[in-house]
């Protein structure tokens, strides 16, 4: 199928056969790039489940961790950890959005092992952004209660 869409694309273009085809529109300056990096993220808040649910999970933290006064490392390894799962959700959808192009309608297993490896990522990013936040935050949020009853 592809060495069919590539023989069209170099009819197309005059016998020519490009390796690196263009994308629909190119940054013509570092403001665009921004503009286009922005409209993947707001693709993704609007589109996305999970990505919504990444979100306010982040600001839930990031408001504890200001609330509870965390240290500014402790509270800048939450936000690294936040990033990471964030830029995972959009590597995720990015990806899947590729397969779908590239399949279309047809089921294929590699599209299956691909799309649920990268939601796997997503999984294993989130846990440890768990882990993390659980380490950080439960400890000052527990501690007084403890103190209290015992």
């Amino acid at each position: 199928m592809t060495q069919k869409l590539l023989a069209a694309y170099a009819e197309k273009t005059s016998g020519t056969l490009h390796l690196r085809q263009r994308s629909y529109r190119m940054a013509t300056s570092l403001m665009s790039s921004f503009r286009y990096a922005w409209a993947g993220v707001q693709y993704a808040f609007q589109t996305q489940r999970n990505f919504r649910i990444h979100t306010a999970i982040a600001v839930t933290a990031i408001a504890l961790g200001s609330l509870l006064r965390l240290s500014p490392v402790e509270l800048a390894v939450i936000i690294l950890t936040i990033a990471v799962v964030m830029g995972l959700e959009l590597i995720n959808t990015a990806l899947e959005a590729v397969v779908d192009l590239t399949v279309g309608k047809e089921y294929h297993d590699l599209a299956r092992i691909a799309k649920d490896c990268a939601a796997g990522a997503v999984l294993v990013g989130a846990t440890a952004a768990l882990a993390v936040a659980a380490a950080l935050i439960l400890p000052p949020l527990v501690y007084p209660v403890l103190r209290t009853l015992f």
